[in-house]
């Protein structure tokens, strides 16, 4: 894959309230249990389980495979790192199909609203990947280009002292 690919979702939050007050297994069947831990332990739960649920559903569009070709509802999860920045996790089958089209990772942004969820998901290959700059650094060209000169300037003054030597040897 030479391009990226994103995936977006959006889930109501009345919906996801309705689903985990309805469904009280719905929790268990499709969040991880670091998921539930993270979501149960906030003021608004129904809120953070419908950014992880539009996650995985935006992570699986930019896969281009939803909930199909064998994929598990926990297949696909959102992490935190050190920052606590989230991250989409992949395992199973999706860590499987990202693997087979190059994809290193899966960035993840979400957001809500006091109604609605929004994550963005895009998929990272070697192709697209942000390399760090690789703009020369001014000082190192100097001090490299100072070391050259000295070379050179070495250079000339042994030819100068072999010179003048076999000079002074021929008289």
């Amino acid at each position: 894959m030479d391009t990226a690919r994103t995936g977006i979702d959006i889930v109501e939050i009345a919906r996801m309230e309705g689903i985990l007050a309805r469904t009280p297994r719905f929790r268990e069947r499709v969040f991880t249990k670091e998921e539930r831990t993270y979501c149960d332990a906030s003021a608004r739960p129904a809120t953070h389980y419908a950014c992880r649920f539009a996650a995985r559903e935006a992570v699986l569009k930019c896969l281009g495979c939803g909930f199909s070709q064998g994929v598990g509802l926990t297949d696909v999860s959102v992490v935190h790192d050190a920052s606590g920045r989230p991250r989409a996790k992949l395992q199973g089958r999706a860590a499987e199909i990202a693997a087979e089209q190059g994809i290193l990772e899966v960035a993840i942004s979400l957001s809500f609203t006091g109604s609605v969820a929004i994550a963005n998901a895009v998929a990272v290959t070697e192709a697209v990947k942000p390399h760090k700059d690789e703009t020369p650094n001014p000082e190192a060209e100097l001090a490299a280009s100072f070391k050259e000169a000295r070379s050179i300037m070495d250079e000339l003054e042994r030819d100068e002292f072999e010179r003048v030597h076999l000079q002074e040897s021929e008289e």
